[in-house]
């Protein structure tokens, strides 16, 4: 989930795999493939930014929970 703004400030979480596509017309429009819309404060560029900090941060972890059932490793 990423955490994003509507355009009157209020903070909203979305769920990053669920982004169908997203346009700036000039608001960011992000539709969702269940066909929900959302308008958000951030630009495209930042909303794609926040999903790959967000995926970033998962991967890291998965490997970091692989590694330490793998090796018994607690670190």
């Amino acid at each position: 989930m990423i955490i994003l703004n509507k355009l009157n400030g209020e903070e909203f979480a979305l769920n990053d795999e669920l982004i169908e596509t997203i346009i700036e017309t000039p608001d960011t429009t992000i539709k969702l493939t269940n066909g929900n819309v959302y308008i958000a404060a951030q630009t495209m560029r930042e909303v794609i930014g926040l999903v790959e900090s967000f995926r970033g941060r998962c991967f890291e972890n998965a490997i970091a929970d692989n590694n330490r059932l793998l090796h018994g490793d607690d670190t």
